[in-house]
């Protein structure tokens, strides 16, 4: 039996192969505008070669047919080509210097410009066979091959871009057969033709059509083969890149999992020193039971909070929290929301207000909930008491939002971003820490905010407070679960 042959890949293979190892699928887009521009650019160098080599053979026609055509036809003939080869030199330097500009414009118009210019330049070739002598001599069979070998030289450059290839090779191919067809008729119709150059005219004939076949499949191989190596160098570049900013995240994630742990052993430490010290107080003295009592449980508390935050971040991170959407009553919530933390207001001496404008979104009411009450209890903890917190819905032009105000310490413009990391904390030394805060509520705030799809907005002034609002646009489940990356919705 024998083995399966290896086969050569597509266009479309190379892009799903690559999508397959992590890569955007939107990359492919962006992968054929770059290996466009980068085969335009590889031709265009490749064209300042041919420049002079192309002078060189038109001056070596003229030479070999000198004698058979008139002086101030050939001085045209040759000024015409030189004419061109400029405006190709031209062409090729200003198209590499809008590339450097990324002057798309330009680079268009240039295009379109090359496109005409290559049907002048094979057109032009082909009239030089118009000059040849009815009778055939070595030096016009000469001729005849370079004439053949102009369409074959720049073959390497012109089939980077097809459709340049074609055109040269049109106007050269197509010119060169009708002209020798014209002069063939002539021939015979003035009954001047020696036999072998009527045989040898008409094989020309046949050879130019077999050229220009030849011509636009060896072509079309040298694109498509020039097209997939381009194609694997930027995937591999994108793959690298890829590889390279995910080891950079791991690197990020190792650190900052480093430093979370950290911070969370030195916030548990306080509250477990403390029950440790209440506990050594009840074993010496017992009768101080009565006054203990209340800060164990507070203390108790602090470390079940602590746990509580992280074991929800833990879960959101990681995937494992189940959303429920359904109809929110925001008015109720909100009327819930402050029963609750009334007293811990006025506990503090903080006046708390509230300001709803009843609607409804599509929401999970847990982690709304979660969300308001985390935003609000900071507010409450960062305002000095006599200060005020403000708890409102209201109706925007962008839809419904919810807006926790207070007048506390603010936050500074340079650390608004760093408040939603995990264990940050406003610390100006205006409040004093009541043992509670672990800096992970507005984490936690953060995360449930992007995953049900309600962006949180800061408005802040040092010494003057802070405000927070919560966009409630109704929650997509597709969209839920896309952004939960693989959350359980």
């Amino acid at each position: 039996m024998k083995a399966p042959q290896p086969q050569a890949r597509s266009r479309q293979d190379t892009s799903a192969l690559y999508r397959d190892a992590g890569l955007s699928p939107g990359l492919a887009t962006e992968a054929e505008a770059w290996v466009n521009q980068e085969l335009i650019v590889r031709m265009m160098r490749g064209m300042r070669f041919l420049y002079g080599p192309s002078v060189l053979t038109m001056c070596a026609l003229i030479a070999l047919n000198w004698g058979h055509l008139p002086v101030w036809a050939a001085v045209i003939w040759l000024c015409i080509g030189a004419a061109i080869t400029l405006e190709g030199l031209k062409i090729e330097t200003t198209y590499l210097r809008s590339i450097a500009n990324k002057d798309t414009d330009t680079q268009q118009g240039l295009a379109s410009r090359s496109r005409y210019l290559w049907i002048f330049s094979g057109t032009h070739w082909a009239f030089i066979q118009i000059f040849f002598s009815h009778e055939m001599t070595t030096y016009q069979f000469m001729s005849w091959m370079i004439l053949t070998a102009v369409g074959i030289f720049p073959l390497n450059v012109l089939a980077l871009r097809p459709v340049l290839l074609r055109n040269f090779t049109s106007g050269l191919i197509i010119t060169t057969v009708i002209l020798a067809a014209a002069r063939l008729g002539w021939m015979v119709y003035t009954d001047g033709l020696p036999p072998f150059t009527f045989t040898f005219t008409a094989w020309i004939i046949v050879l130019e059509v077999f050229n220009w076949l030849m011509l636009d499949s060896q072509g079309r191989r040298i694109y498509k083969s020039a097209r997939h190596l381009h194609e694997l160098r930027f995937y591999n570049n994108a793959l690298i890149d890829s590889l390279t900013q995910q080891r950079q995240a791991a690197l990020a994630a190792v650190a900052t999992r480093s430093r979370f742990l950290s911070s969370a052993a030195h916030d548990m430490r306080q509250p477990v020193l403390a029950l440790s010290m209440y506990a050594d107080y009840l074993q010496n003295e017992p009768q101080m039971a009565q006054e203990l009592t209340p800060k164990i449980v507070r203390a108790t508390h602090a470390v079940n909070a602590l746990f509580d935050s992280l074991f929800d971040l833990g879960n959101i991170d990681s995937g494992k929290v189940r959303l429920y959407l359904e109809r929110v009553d925001i008015e109720q919530l909100l009327h819930d929301i402050e029963q609750q933390y009334r007293p811990q207001a006025e506990a503090k001496g903080v006046r708390l207000r509230v300001h709803i404008k009843p609607c409804s979104v599509l929401s999970d009411t847990v982690r709304l909930r979660r969300i308001i009450s985390n935003l609000l209890s900071n507010a409450i903890r960062y305002t000095p008491p006599g200060g005020a917190v403000l708890l409102a819905s209201r109706q925007r032009r962008d839809g419904p939002c919810v807006e926790v105000w207070d007048t506390g310490v603010g936050i500074a413009p340079e650390h608004q971003n760093d408040i939603f990391l995990e264990f940050y904390k406003v610390d100006d030394g205006q409040i004093e820490s009541d043992g509670e805060s672990f800096g992970l509520g507005l984490a936690i705030v953060s995360r449930l905010s992007h995953v049900l799809g309600h962006p949180i907005s800061l408005c802040s002034r040092v010494g003057h407070g802070s405000m927070f609002r919560v966009t409630l646009s109704d929650a997509n489940e597709a969209k839920v679960h896309e952004r939960s990356l693989g959350l359980d919705v």
